[in-house]
């Protein structure tokens, strides 16, 4: 069958895909353009794409004989479900291997924006530091601080673990709430919504895209916050909404944020960029060598197990499997 890979791979992912199937693979850095995979998919059964490619009903129009999506990440609103099902496509993610690398990057925001290591980093290639003071660029402390976590999935649980490290008490709201001993050995406690955001000195958000987290935070959340506080996130960009963000960092409603993901990515809201208190990152919570090419043979896993007939085993819609 005819494959389509929307993004670089490692070679080896590649040959794997290709010992079974005809393999076309964009070479390039950057996402494959539209008009070349709709182009592409007309005569193709497999697509392996990126979460920058939007897998929209008009794109599966354009593929008559597509068998399977093998989504490149853990997140899938880059793909329309609904319509993807309605085709009996199965479609598949990368869940769980890229958990560790977005936990690391979480605490590293947190330290960046908290002690200004960007600013900082920036003002001394610029020739501006001159003289060490006592009260000059202060920072705020990491340890011993309450982080809220918003969304106690893998990574959140994942950060859990990393703020042990720094002594930091940790309250967490969820969909679900965990039992009273899966609390205890985690050492974290169930807050509200509006609970935490008004006792965390960290938010850090860890929230699947849906209809119910676009725009969880936004103006009245932020004003609910402590004026020392920082927002972090490493989930999806739309949970926040970033116009509010940038209002309220200029004005000092909150201290500072770390952002990974934007709402409209890769454009970011006017003003965001100019800011000092914000730190802000390309996307890159699973860019490691070592977790980036676990994605790729997951994906790769998913691809070629739907191609053969069976359910991938990071199926998001198994329901297609169910019909007839």
């Amino acid at each position: 069958m005819k494959v389509l890979v929307t993004g670089r791979i490692p070679d080896e992912v590649r040959a794997q895909l290709a010992a079974e199937h005809q393999v076309v693979v964009n070479p390039l850095d950057r996402p494959m353009a539209r008009d070349e995979i709709l182009r592409r998919l007309a005569d193709t059964e497999g697509l392996l794409c990126m979460i920058s490619d939007a897998v929209d009903g008009e794109l599966l129009d354009h593929a008559p004989r597509l068998k399977a999506i093998a989504n490149h990440g853990v997140g899938y609103d880059n793909i329309d479900l609904v319509a993807a099902t309605a085709r009996g496509i199965p479609v598949s993610n990368t869940p769980g291997v890229l958990t560790d690398a977005t936990a690391d990057i979480t605490l590293g925001l947190i330290l960046a924006v908290a002690r200004r290591i960007v600013e900082g980093d920036r003002r001394n290639r610029q020739g501006r530091f001159r003289h060490w003071a006592p009260l000059l660029f202060l920072g705020t402390e990491v340890t011993a601080k309450t982080l809220g976590i918003v969304g106690l999935g893998r990574i959140g649980r994942a950060v859990v673990k990393r703020a042990r490290g720094f002594e930091m008490k940790v309250v967490y709201h969820s969909r679900t709430r965990l039992g009273a001993r899966e609390e205890a050995a985690l050492g974290v406690s169930h807050r509200s919504l509006e609970a935490l955001l008004a006792e965390a000195d960290f938010v850090s958000l860890h929230l699947p895209l849906t209809p119910a987290t676009r725009h969880l935070i936004g103006a009245a959340e932020l004003r609910r916050m402590k004026a020392s506080a920082f927002l972090i996130n490493t989930s999806r960009g739309p949970v926040v909404e970033e116009a509010a963000l940038v209002a309220a960092l200029e004005a000092g409603v909150i201290r500072g944020a770390g952002l990974d993901v934007y709402e409209n990515e890769p454009r970011m809201a006017p003003g965001l960029a100019e800011l000092d208190n914000a730190v802000l990152l390309p996307h890159v919570g699973s860019a490691t060598w070592e977790t980036r090419s676990r994605m790729a043979r997951l994906a790769a896993r998913n691809l070629l197990a739907a191609l053969a007939g069976s359910p991938p085993p990071d199926c998001v819609n198994p329901e297609v499997f169910a019909v007839g």
